[in-house]
């Protein structure tokens, strides 16, 4: 004790024994790790020297393994067909550029055998087990019965799980195509099935209206009748026929419905039983045969529009439902308090498309006005346009001048080429025009330089020109609210698409009223679809008279077309520099 020193140390606590398995769990762990990095830059020798020894195996020329290994006098080996191919060039080694012929080159069957090591040691690395198998069998390798019953026992209960497997999910997948498709038809029926509601109502809504029609002319046949029985009446119809200058009073049809005629010289004509003279016999039956042919006429009439109706059907079906679908909708939101008991506004809306579409079914040409020479280019009319009034009618294009023509004397002139009652010229081409639509001497136009100019067609000048573009400009428009303002620049907007005419490289003529579109077409027709119905409801193919063009005919299109407010008169023009006043007709 005595020299001695001694120290005591930090008293430890004692761990429990739960914490020392964990630790010497946490030091395994971390002698694997070390044993890892340790392993792991000798597995990367390994690999090192075995893409080495995959590289020694590549054939010079084509760098892929050796395919039928042949050595050379100086001691390389090649793919036998890359070698022999090399040698119809070149006398030498690829290697070594040693002098080299076919004579020189010798099977490497020992390399051979390694390259066949080799492949196969590849295809264990890479080949599915299936693959090996097969590969293995191929080979030769040797199997027992037992064994080979073993295995394709095994191969057979394989087979059945993946059959088994497969026909289970595509039942799934047929399933949840079932219920899809169910579910959408069952939403089509729906669909269907409140379209077929609409259809009932609008149907029951459509014959009480028919009635009321027949009742209300039943009740006026029935005065008429009565007017005619009784005689202080009859002795006042000759004063109201002279007042009219004689004529046949109103005839309805119906199982006793009568025409009585009236005479301006006759003064007094009484209810009395004495046959009418011979002349009142010949009147009444003009008159009869004239009611039957305008019924006639009114028949004929009927079936072309019913026939217009099937042969549009499919887009009409569309029109009725939207716009059906569409009031029920509002009216759910909203009490349609001022639409008339059982008549739905969309089949109010509906019964407007109906009757102004099949009103009209084809164009009648009016009158046709020619200016220029029908060989120059420059004939091309690219805007025209009706004055605020539908008085005067302006046309501009690639010819650099704006004329403005009368339209009572275009429309009533005979003359092919009426002169026009003002023009002004422009030192580029134009593009569009566009009337003020409060002062009636004002028109403005666009050109290609981009310039929009405002001129004065009393004084045939200029009033205001406006360098706001940079490039063409396509179209001008003054402002209907307030007639100092006009708007230019490029057409935008969409628009349902409308199929029938063509537009693919030139600017074709589009102008539109309250019910129809007119639209111009590279065929040389100008096309009106109603803005409803995308197919056209009727057209008009411009023709040309010069003699054996008919090549050329088709290089020809509809530049510009205009409504006449309020009208189914328009104007169009073509390329040719024709201009046409065409009217919608029956």
């Amino acid at each position: 004790m005595g020299g001695e020193s001694s120290s005591i140390g930090a008293l430890v606590p004692t761990v429990k024994s739960e914490l020392g398995c964990n630790d010497n769990a946490a030091a395994g762990q971390r002698e694997q790790e070390q044993e890892q990095e340790q392993q792991q830059p000798e597995a990367m020798a390994v690999e090192e020297e075995v893409a080495m020894t995959d590289r020694d195996m590549l054939c010079p020329i084509c760098m892929q393994l050796i395919k039928d290994a042949f050595l050379t006098s100086c001691g390389h080996s090649f793919c036998y067909m890359c070698i022999v191919t090399h040698l119809q060039n070149k006398s030498d080694c690829p290697c070594c550029s040693h002098f080299l012929t076919p004579n020189h080159l010798y099977p490497n069957f020992l390399l051979n055998k390694l390259l066949m090591k080799a492949s196969a040691c590849q295809m264990a690395k890479t080949a599915t087990p299936a693959e090996q198998l097969h590969k293995a069998l191929q080979q030769g390798y040797e199997v027992s019965v037992k064994e080979l019953d073993s295995l394709l026992s095994l191969l057979a209960e394989k087979k059945r799980t993946l059959k088994q497997q497969e026909a289970e999910t595509n039942m799934q997948i047929m399933l949840d195509f079932l219920h899809c498709l169910r579910n959408q038809k069952l939403g089509e029926l729906n669909e269907l099935q409140t379209d077929l509601q609409y259809i009932k109502e609008d149907i029951n809504s459509v014959e009480r209206r028919r009635i009321e029609l027949y009742r209300s002319r039943d009740r006026y046949l029935t005065n008429v009748r009565m007017l005619g029985d009784d005689p202080h009446a009859k002795l006042s119809w000759p004063s109201l026929i002279e007042k009219r200058g004689g004529g046949v009073l109103p005839c309805f049809p119906g199982p006793q419905s009568q025409c009585h005629m009236g005479s301006s010289t006759s003064h007094n004509w009484k209810a009395d039983e004495k046959t009418p003279s011979g002349s009142q016999i010949i009147q009444i039956k003009d008159a009869n045969s004239d009611l039957d042919s305008q019924q006639l006429t009114q028949s004929g009439l009927v079936v072309a529009r019913k026939k217009r109706v099937h042969a549009q059907f499919n887009d009409l079906q569309d029109c009725y439902m939207q716009r059906r679908r569409s009031s029920t909708r509002q009216s759910q939101k909203k009490d349609e308090r001022d639409r008339r008991e059982g008549y739905s506004t969309g089949l109010e809306d509906f019964q407007t498309v109906l009757s102004t579409f099949t009103r009209y079914s084809r164009l009648r040409v009016v009158a046709e006005l020619r200016h220029g020479d029908l060989f120059h280019s420059a004939n091309i009319v690219s805007s025209i346009e009706f004055d605020r009034d539908d008085e005067l009618f302006a046309t501009a294009g690639v010819s650099r001048r704006i004329k403005v023509f009368e339209f009572s004397s275009v429309v009533n002139e005979p003359a092919d080429v009426p002169c026009p009652i003002a023009e002004m010229s422009t030192r580029s081409k134009l593009s569009c025009l566009s009337w003020n639509k409060y002062t009636k001497n004002h028109i403005a136009s666009s050109d290609y330089e981009g310039i929009v100019t405002v001129w004065d067609v009393t004084t045939h000048q200029s009033v205001m020109e406006y360098e706001e573009h940079e490039k063409r400009a396509w179209s001008v428009d003054f402002s209907r609210t307030e007639p100092s303002m006009l708007v230019s620049g490029s057409d935008d907007c969409k628009l349902r698409t409308f199929k029938g005419h063509t537009n693919e490289k030139n600017f074709v003529g589009l102008a539109v009223n309250s019910e129809y579109i007119a639209c111009g077409s590279e065929t040389n027709e100008v096309f009106v679809y109603h803005k409803a119905i995308s197919k056209p409801a009727a057209w008009h193919k411009f023709g040309s008279d010069v003699q054996d063009a008919d090549e050329d005919a088709g290089s020809y299109f509809i530049s510009a077309v205009c409504w006449k407010s309020d009208s189914p008169t328009m104007l169009t023009a073509n390329s040719q520099g024709t201009i046409k006043v065409l009217l919608l007709a029956e």
